[in-house]
């Protein structure tokens, strides 16, 4: 029986993934057009992973140029500014909004994003959401560390949780503290491809998903 729910929020709670795609490509335009291309790329292959990571990387692995911690935290800045009210005003996935408001009360819901704590949790207040949900996390929280912490503390066994994700950093958190994952699929199939898990299209069909867990 699913007592503890563990759910990404792009992607997985509100259609935002496209906001931080086209976001990257914007703020790399001046970089010209292939390397802006490379580095969308490198993004799509690795939601979840923090923006302030993907930046050092980046830097390093693409532009291959030194990157100073004020030019880093200018980066976040403009990134923030491109993307947060595009996602506080996001759809929601479908079935995603039913869902958390008809099951609160049954399952403790939680929230693990590579967004800045900061700003997730503004987002979600602003949502009017946020009431639903025991504990939200993001960056710099690692998602394997979130997890772990939140069993430890909410006292939840491994085997009665659950997390819903769209990137395989969402997958290797589950995988890491023993707990089924679901994976959401939209243009992200082939990331999931070899990886052995329930997918799902959306989440109306989420509530008797775990009636069966």
């Amino acid at each position: 029986m699913i007592k503890g729910v563990f759910f990404d929020f792009d992607g997985i709670i509100v259609e935002s993934t496209e906001i931080k795609t086209k976001a990257f490509a914007r703020l790399f335009a001046p970089e010209g057009q292939e390397t802006t291309k490379k580095i969308v790329k490198y993004h799509l292959r690795n939601a979840g992973v923090s923006r302030y990571e993907k930046f050092k990387f980046i830097y390093k692995e693409i532009l291959r140029r030194p990157l100073s911690e004020e030019e880093s935290r200018a980066l976040c800045d403009a990134f923030t500014s491109l993307v947060k009210e595009g996602v506080i005003e996001a759809p929601y996935v479908k079935g995603a909004q039913e869902f958390i408001k008809k099951y609160a009360d049954r399952y403790k819901f939680f929230i693990v994003s590579a967004t800045p704590q900061e700003e997730i949790k503004e987002i979600v207040e602003k949502r009017r959401i946020d009431r639903y949900f025991t504990a939200v996390y993001g960056s710099p929280w690692k998602k394997s560390d979130a997890v772990r912490e939140t069993l430890r503390e909410k006292k939840i066994e491994a085997r009665t949780a659950l997390f819903i994700g769209d990137a395989l950093s969402d997958f290797l958190a589950a995988k890491d503290n023993g707990i089924k994952f679901i994976a959401r699929i939209h243009d992200n199939e082939d990331i999931f491809n070899d990886v052995d898990c329930l997918k799902v299209r959306d989440l109306t069909s989420l509530s008797a998903i775990l009636a069966q867990l």
